[in-house]
């Protein structure tokens, strides 16, 4: 698919085709025109912007029209060289910049890349402002500046070794080493390889890395599903290690591997790092969106804690999190979130919490899942313009008014007593509207969707 998305998330293009040198330039000094039109630098002379990128082979000159472009409008660039997406974040706030930009295409395949911006609270910019950049791209707007305000990028290593240092804070090392965990890690030759090899060292695992060269050459599709893991499963059999775990290209996801071989699934990652968190702090409020699991609500439960919902997106539940000092946070793609690490999703923070999790348990992570209820996730979509998109809610929040509802994205609708729930929402970057059910089995969770499908068919027709 040949296309150039424009979202809430930042841009992507194929390489070649619709990513071309032109359109990254356009678009960072779009980036810059919107801090200069929204924000006055950190330091009150010029703008700062830590610039990362993953290891994807186009990444040398996606990085060099974007900070040739962030140079000609007059903002410092600090290069971090290839690091890990939640490492950007980190160095924002290290740095004292004013906002971060990384040159990914999270888990699409090879031939796409992209920029990602970070805020100077080290998320992704809210909706607002990501349709505000999205118009000064489109105007081609650009502020270029005269010999005299340019300032020369810099470059700074720093990135890994603070990045380790700053979960292992958070860790009990000698507890963890002690048990010598045999772990294998697939980081699909992603920015992940050094930092990940790094921490899972430092915690005295037996490590075997796969795909552990940050050359971009991804050995399968690298989004840490169960189809493209096969090689990590049986690796994890192979070696009879005691967990696998998977990252994604810019090492913000993690999925994992039990004893056996078995995927558990990205949902997972979240709900092992707050059983470990919630464990230690009861009370303790997690965020998460309305379309992730609600295994984290049972674990809140077991610990006495409570769950907010946000809408989808990284930005919105660190959002949440932050204003209601939540403990944990993440979304159920694998994605952990840990403020006082990184304000961000971190696949560093969910391998460590996980490993911290089976040593004060002493429990392998199959039991751990074992101890957890069940959930069958059943996803759907169907193309729809944004206009029917609100007739679809409206109709379904009419037809469902009895039960439990949010609207906060779309509409949710929650049958506690059955332990399931439906999410029906429009997509931010397609024409098309998705509906995830989540029940203790898939012929639950089908029926749901199915009495929602009604509803959107007797409104739309067809």
């Amino acid at each position: 698919m040949e296309a150039l998305m424009i979202g809430v998330s930042g841009m992507r293009g194929t390489i070649g085709g619709t990513l071309t040198p032109p359109v990254v330039q356009r678009m960072a000094s779009a980036f810059a025109a919107f801090l200069n039109e929204t924000e006055k630098p950190a330091n009150g002379i010029h703008f700062k912007v830590v610039f990362g990128r993953d290891s994807r082979p186009s990444g040398a000159w996606v990085r060099d029209s974007a900070i040739s472009a962030l140079m000609a409008c007059g903002v410092e660039v600090i290069d971090l060289d290839i690091v890990t997406t939640p490492g950007v974040a980190m160095m924002v706030k290290h740095l004292n910049a004013d906002a971060g930009v990384v040159a990914t295409a999270s888990h699409n395949p090879i031939q796409w890349n992209g920029l990602k911006f970070l805020n100077r609270d080290c998320v992704a910019p809210p909706p607002a402002a990501a349709k505000q950049i999205r118009s000064l791209y489109d105007q081609q707007k650009a502020d270029y500046v005269r010999v005299q305000k340019l300032h020369q990028p810099k470059r700074n290593n720093e990135t890994h070794a603070l990045h380790v240092k700053k979960v292992l804070d958070y860790i009990d090392v000698l507890g963890v080493s002690s048990k010598r965990y045999k772990v294998v890690l697939d980081s699909v030759n992603g920015a992940g390889c050094v930092a990940t090899s790094t921490l899972l060292s430092r915690l005295g695992t037996r490590l075997v890395h796969i795909a552990g060269t940050p050359d971009g050459q991804f050995p399968h599709e690298p989004e840490p599903t169960a189809a493209n893991l096969v090689g990590l499963a049986d690796e994890v059999k192979r070696q009879r290690a005691d967990v696998g775990f998977a990252q994604d290209p810019d090492a913000d996801r993690l999925a994992i591997i039990d004893e056996n071989g078995v995927y558990i699934g990205e949902e997972y990652s979240l709900a092992l790092a707050a059983w470990h968190l919630m464990s230690k702090k009861r009370g303790a409020v997690a965020a998460t969106n309305l379309s992730t699991s609600r295994m984290l609500d049972d674990i809140a439960e077991r610990f006495g804690g409570k769950v907010l919902r946000t809408p989808v997106g990284e930005a919105n539940v660190i959002q949440a999190m932050l204003a209601e000092k939540a403990t944990i946070g993440g979304e159920g793609n694998g994605g952990v979130i840990d403020p006082r690490i990184v304000p961000g999703r971190d696949s560093l923070v969910g391998m460590a919490y996980v490993l911290q999790l089976m040593a004060d348990t002493g429990k392998s992570i199959s039991q751990l899942v074992a101890e957890m209820p069940r959930y069958e996730i059943v996803k759907n979509k169907f193309e729809c313009r944004v206009e029917d998109a609100r007739k679809v809610v409206e109709a379904v929040k009419a037809k469902f008014a009895g039960e439990q509802i949010d609207v906060q994205d779309g509409i949710r609708i929650d049958w506690p007593a059955a332990r399931a729930w439906v999410h029906a929402r429009p997509s931010n970057t397609e024409p098309i509207m998705r509906i995830i059910a989540e029940a203790p089995d898939a012929k639950l969770a089908e029926e749901k969707i199915a009495a929602v499908q009604a509803v959107v068919k007797e409104t739309l027709g067809g």
